[in-house]
């Protein structure tokens, strides 16, 4: 009995010793096996996690840009931007992808840089600061999952996830995304008060949503200027001739406290402030058809600013702007091919057959300061006191002008078509007196007269091809001007007859109303052309999520 007992207690304890191995090595593997899904994980390419907010209004209109902000199948927009994530991605290739096909180039577009997603087994989401992050529904603390609950004798201590700081850029990223979900908001919302001005009306496709980006810009907004370069052909331009926002838009944002920042690690966007009619008088050798000496400039100057800082290589120039009112602004972006593709290009000669993109380049309007000052310039009688129905006078160049002239000149006292105008006949004064004011475009699709009708109460009739009017982002052109192509040119007397008296008086009563958004002034004041211009590019920064080397990096 005692052997027997011994035999049965030996293998007993043999049984015992070989099961705690096993049972410890289950524990092990309980704590450091798989985790459920609440570890980081790298998604894949996802441009279209900030979506559109619409607008029925606006589904024809393919010259507006959509500002992504949660996802969602919207088509019809109002400020309408695409998002484009730039990233060390596109650093392979030097593109920048296009989720909504706007504008295609036939390259193919290359991957983005990936978002990071925390998910666990509940599946539900939020959205923090761009970031698309999954929480559990029985636990919302961000981080590293903490496991079931094990056995305290055999639990194992687990090795604490390194934190990566916040960089700077991440901050300002998600500044800018807190600023889309407020505009988004604003679409839906009630009309935000504001003391000086509020926008109203069929003029704008969003007047809500144009009014918080306003102010969102105001609050946020911050702007570089490189100090590097000498004048006249940097921080310099004119201020008294046709290019004259060229040369004011260059000193205001030179002079300005609210939007220029000097420390560049602030800044949203950095401006290139060369001027292209400077360095056409000073660089270029006239009649010499050579345009190697400005390219080189623009080249030299470009490799100077991206030698010296981070920021042009970190985007491509997806974040840095040019401006430039001279008819060779388009080709001398293309001295440098980012700038050219990349980066956000403020032009007069807003052509679409010249690669001019809606989507990322910015249209603003040529202006015609001869003194500087707009004394003299604006205002009008009313509708009733306008007796003339529509006007022309200027030079005969460009393919459209001479069908203009062809089919209207001294041919009717209703459509007042001039190449130069009688002696003694003031310019103005014969804007003042007409219902509509033809606008057709010369070698260059911008014309300032434009800005001059909308200045004098004159409705504008834009006759021309490929061209995108200024801030049309923001403005509803059809709402208060006419366009016309080059085949309705014949038919000119009968497209503006048949506009109603009731519909004539509601567009001149618009023009009225969106002058402001087209008044230089010095100082600049809320809403005026300098704002306005500022507030399109604005709108292509939101469109760009910038991501250095390190932010899609998990430790």
């Amino acid at each position: 009995m005692i052997l027997m007992g011994s035999s049965s207690f030996s293998s007993s304890f043999k049984v015992l010793l070989f099961m705690i191995p096993l049972a410890v090595l289950f524990g092990f593997v309980s704590v450091m096996g798989p985790r459920a899904s609440t570890s980081p994980v790298i998604l894949s390419n996802h441009p279209w996690l900030w979506s559109s907010f619409s607008s029925s209004s606006s589904s024809s209109n393919n010259n507006q840009l959509k500002i992504d902000v949660v996802a969602s199948k919207a088509k019809a927009v109002d400020l309408h931007s695409t998002v484009v994530m730039a990233g060390v991605e596109d650093k392979k290739e030097g593109l920048l992808s296009d989720p909504l096909n706007l504008n295609r180039s036939s390259s193919t577009p290359t991957a983005v840089q990936p978002t990071v997603q925390v998910q666990d087994q509940s599946n539900s989401t939020m959205e923090i600061d761009g970031l698309n992050i999954s929480l559990s529904t029985t636990n919302k603390t961000l981080g590293v999952a903490v496991a079931a609950a094990i056995n305290e004798t055999h639990a194992v201590p687990m090795k604490a996830e390194r934190k990566r700081a916040v960089t700077k850029l991440e901050k300002l990223e998600a500044g800018l995304q807190r600023a889309r979900v407020a505009i988004k908001e604003a679409s839906i919302g009630n009309q935000t008060q504001d003391p000086d001005f509020v926008p109203l009306g069929p003029m704008y496709w969003d007047s809500k949503a144009f009014h918080r980006s306003y102010l969102e810009m105001e609050q946020k907004f911050k702007v570089f200027v490189y100090e590097e370069g000498e004048p006249p052909v940097f921080h310099d331009g004119p201020c008294k001739s046709i290019y004259s926002m060229e040369g004011n838009f260059i000193y205001t944002m030179e002079v300005n406290k609210q939007f220029r920042t000097k420390e560049a690690d602030k800044a949203h966007v950095f401006f290139l402030p060369f001027s292209v009619v400077k360095l056409v008088r000073f660089v270029y050798v006239r009649d010499s058809h050579d345009f190697g000496p400005i390219r080189r400039t623009v080249v030299d100057y470009v490799n100077l600013i991206a030698g010296k800082y981070p920021y042009w290589n970190r985007s491509l120039g997806a974040d840095h702007f040019m401006l430039a009112c001279h008819d060779w602004g388009p080709e001398t972006s293309f001295s440098v091919p980012y700038l050219g593709k990349n980066s956000i290009r403020v032009l007069c000669n807003a052509n679409t057959s010249e690669k001019f993109s809606p989507v990322k380049d910015v249209s603003f309007p040529e202006i015609n300061l001869q003194t500087g000052r707009l004394t003299g310039l604006i205002g009008g009688p009313s509708p009733s006191r306008r007796s003339i129905l529509a006007f022309f006078a200027g030079g005969v160049h460009g393919p459209i002008r001479p069908v203009l002239l062809e089919h209207w000149e001294n041919k009717d006292e209703d459509i007042r078509v001039h190449k130069y105008l009688p002696k003694g006949v003031s310019y103005y004064e014969m804007m003042r007196k007409s219902k509509y004011c033809l606008c057709p475009s010369g070698y260059e699709v911008a014309s300032p007269r434009v800005v001059e009708a909308i200045y004098t109460g004159c409705v504008p009739v834009l006759i021309s091809e490929h061209y995108v009017p200024p801030f049309s982002d923001v403005l509803n052109w059809k709402s208060f001007s006419v366009a016309l192509s080059t085949r309705d040119i014949p038919n000119l007397k009968s497209i503006l007859t048949s506009i109603s008296p009731r519909q004539y008086i509601r567009m001149h009563r618009r023009v009225v109303q969106v002058r402001r958004h087209f008044e230089f002034n010095s100082p600049p004041k809320r809403f005026d052309v300098f704002h306005m211009i500022l507030h399109s590019i604005w709108l292509r920064r939101l469109n760009v999520r910038i991501q250095n080397d390190q932010s899609a990096v998990t430790s």
